[in-house]
């Protein structure tokens, strides 16, 4: 049977399960740092203008066309400063990370690429490069997808096990990312707070939501200040760990090197890890773990979830 995007508004209603993480924690953090800077459209790669996105510079994709080097420059510093700052403030904390990595812009930073394959952080695949999916066709897409294993294949010494693409997925996207073989999960939902099993092309697929609500992206127009990021932050993490005490669930924490790398916006970042140490019975950990702890204590239950 041919996989058909359909909408859920009842998940798992007012009985979520437990998901019985380890040591019996109320809470599975996943912070994940988005690796873009390089991927993303540019005049160089073909798209006729420089994307500004998630910077402090102007939307060159809406307002005209053409090369913006202030954008480029603020894209740079994402990998060649914000990159190296976060590395530093988990691996000083012995805490892991989850790297969403478009491949793209980790073949354009050797260094980087390095970095990572020694940390012991896990790579999903944030697609080969930054760019709208929805606007691939769907041999496009399938090829984008292709390019992307070899190429995390070679720059991070295996293949990516999780996928994530930019914005939203096209209503191919899981189709091809279950057809493609290899991946052991999804993160092209907002919509949870718990994973959840599907059945696509009769195979098994896991979901593993993922936030923009809990992500430097607020940065872009709803706070200004490390402390109020702090604040929201902090006030999801409390609610969920009290709610944990009954119905365990996780969060997901979206970073991005050239936004959140900046040392002013580090500083909220900073006072987030630390305020999450604090607290006793919390899973941090990579989003593999998430996914492979699932699997063994949910496995999929069969055939039927929105074939």
């Amino acid at each position: 049977m041919t996989y058909e995007v359909k909408r859920d508004f009842i998940g798992y209603g007012a009985n979520p399960p437990d998901p019985r993480w380890p040591g019996g924690a109320r809470l599975a953090v996943n912070f994940v740092m988005n690796y873009e800077e390089g991927s993303e459209p540019s005049v160089q790669d073909g798209e006729g203008y420089s994307e500004s996105g998630l910077t402090e510079g102007h939307p060159m994709s809406q307002i005209g066309k053409g090369r913006d080097l202030a954008a480029e420059g603020m894209f740079e510093y994402g990998s060649r400063v914000g990159f190296w700052r976060l590395l530093r403030m988990f691996q000083e904390r012995g805490l892991p990370l989850t790297i969403f990595g478009c491949a793209l812009a980790l073949e354009r930073n050797p260094e980087a690429a390095a970095a990572i394959r020694q940390s012991g952080f896990d790579v999903c695949c944030h697609g080969w490069r930054w760019i709208k999916h929805f606007e691939l066709s769907e041999a496009e897409e399938r090829e984008h997808i292709r390019r992307a294993v070899e190429s995390l294949q070679r720059t991070i010494g295996s293949r990516p096990l999780g996928w994530y693409c930019r914005y939203g997925p096209s209503v191919n996207t899981r189709r091809l990312v279950a057809e493609e073989g290899g991946f052991l999960y999804d993160s092209d939902s907002y919509a949870d707070e718990l994973p959840w099993w599907l059945t696509v092309q009769d195979k098994p697929h896991l979901v593993i939501p993922y936030s923009l609500t809990n992500n430097d992206g607020k940065y872009n127009g709803a706070v200004g200040t490390s402390d109020q990021w702090f604040s929201f932050i902090r006030d999801a993490f409390d609610t969920l760990y009290a709610e944990g005490a009954r119905t365990p669930k996780m969060m997901s924490v979206g970073l991005h090197m050239r936004l959140i790398g900046h040392p002013a916006r580090a500083a909220g970042l900073a006072r987030l890890l630390d305020h999450i140490q604090k607290h006793a019975d919390v899973w941090v950990t990579r989003r593999i773990d998430i996914a492979q702890h699932w699997m063994r204590e949910h496995p999929y239950p069969g055939k039927g979830l929105n074939e």
